[in-house]
């Protein structure tokens, strides 16, 4: 009987190990398909819920809407600490953080828990913010749980996991892929690559096998027309990159703080400062007849599929509500609030272009926005032509995100999200440098 040698033996140690690592990001892209799309459908039910209520009851959102922001922001505080915001700056502070316990205090299956259930609370009492952030947490968290034994690959597990769940919550892969190289890791790493789209994949389909093949806002096949339509490009990059710009540092400061007596009522008195955020958000859903509760996503997706106007005033308090939500602490995502005030905000241009198809307009407006608030601009442009499945207004899409990065820069020097990464990072392990967030 012939023995294997040591070669062999190490032959197969090594092929074993290249094979489970790759069932592990598999199995953890399985498992945040399946979350993300749980989120999702549950968000749909709390935003019916909340809007059945105020249909029957007008003003009822002066009273649950401030409650509920402040009960949100006190659960987090007391059971969910780092739950708080969007969730992509604690997953990229957590590909950054080299200790064990501090990546877990940002990325955990606690913390993941307590981002669905307050997401969900969120959109329950009326809060302005999205799901597709926390996703971003939550796949970062089911990955890091599943690999929590091998630390040398966390970095790698959590970058697939924030992909897999940008991918899942808007059954969009090219864009997940695109979100992790460049939001994410701001690099592509060729040695992880393979398995971050192996993650993507299985995210995607598991999704697909629950949900269907869907477009997000649905299908479009508008573009522009002319000449003239063409300059409406320039003019939403910069309006877009602008209005994106002054919404990420507002965010960036309120997080920073400030050294003034304002500042620390409002650290002192979190709870209470989240009740007055809430009660600005209900002032704003009231003003606007209720157009402005939840993500937004389905008063974005009738208007472009119906090639109608959205109303004037749409814009600016979706991005009242939406910054009230997302500087008052409860967790909570900017992705679709985001796209949603871009919408209003290519709605209120478009009637500067007559003849122009307004839908075109309004996606540009969309592109341009999210790109002037997260300074991806490749993953906004990728992220609306995914989710519109409209490859005719790729190349305009592209040139206004590039001008709304530029723009946006003008006001806001850094991305929303890496910016606050580094407050995570300063807060989980003080001592370790920070400068390549």
């Amino acid at each position: 009987m012939t023995f294997p040698s040591n070669r062999q033996r190490r032959l197969l140690r090594l092929v074993s190990a290249r094979w489970q690592r790759r069932a592990l990001f598999l199995l953890g892209g399985i498992a945040v398909g399946a979350a993300a799309v749980a989120l999702a459908q549950l968000a749909d039910l709390a935003q019916i819920a909340f809007g059945a209520v105020v249909s029957r009851f007008h003003y009822a959102s002066l009273l649950l809407t401030p409650a509920g922001f402040a009960l949100s922001v006190f659960l987090t505080n007391r059971f969910f600490q780092n739950a708080q915001g969007s969730g992509i700056p604690q997953a990229i502070a957590a590909r950054h953080l080299t200790d064990q316990t501090a990546r877990e205090s940002l990325v955990s299956l606690r913390v993941a828990a307590g981002k669905i259930l307050l997401t969900l609370f969120g959109l329950l009492c009326g809060a302005s913010v999205g799901r597709e952030g926390p996703t971003v947490q939550i796949g970062a968290s089911i990955m890091f749980a599943l690999g929590r034994f091998s630390p040398r690959r966390q970095p790698g597990l959590i970058l697939a996991g924030a992909a897999a769940g940008v991918a899942a919550a808007f059954n969009t892969p090219l864009a997940g892929i695109v979100f992790g190289i460049e939001e994410m890791s701001r690099a592509f790493e060729t040695r992880t690559s393979s398995l971050i789209i192996g993650a993507v994949i299985a995210a995607g389909l598991t999704s697909l096998a629950l949900m269907g093949n869907y477009t997000y806002f649905g299908t479009s096949a508008t573009a522009l027309r002319n000449g003239t339509d063409w300059l409406a490009v320039p003019l939403c990059g910069v309006a877009g990159g602008l209005a994106g710009g002054l919404f990420s540092r507002i965010l960036i400061a309120m997080a920073r703080g400030f050294a003034n007596p304002v500042g620390r009522a409002i650290k002192r008195y979190p709870i209470g400062f989240a009740a007055i955020c809430g009660f600005a958000a209900a002032i704003c859903g009231i003003a606007s007849d209720g157009a402005i509760y939840g993500t937004g996503y389905q008063q974005v997706k009738s208007a472009l599929e119906a090639g109608t106007q959205l109303p004037a005033s749409f814009s600016v308090w979706k991005f009242l509500a939406t910054t009230f939500a997302s500087i008052s602490g409860m967790p909570g995502g900017i992705f679709a609030p985001s796209l949603a005030v871009g919408a209003g905000l290519g709605s209120n241009i478009a009637p500067l272009f007559h003849g122009a198809p307004l839908s075109a307009i309004m996606l540009l407006g969309m592109v341009s926005y999210f790109a002037g608030v997260v300074q991806a601009p490749i993953t906004a442009f990728v992220i609306v032509t995914e989710m519109t499945d409209n490859h005719a207004m790729v190349v305009p899409l592209m040139a206004a995100a590039l001008i709304a990065h530029a723009s946006s820069r003008l006001i806001c020097k850094e991305g929303v999200y890496h910016a606050l990464a580094k407050g995570f990072v300063e807060r989980a392990a003080p001592a370790q440098k920070i400068t390549s967030i």
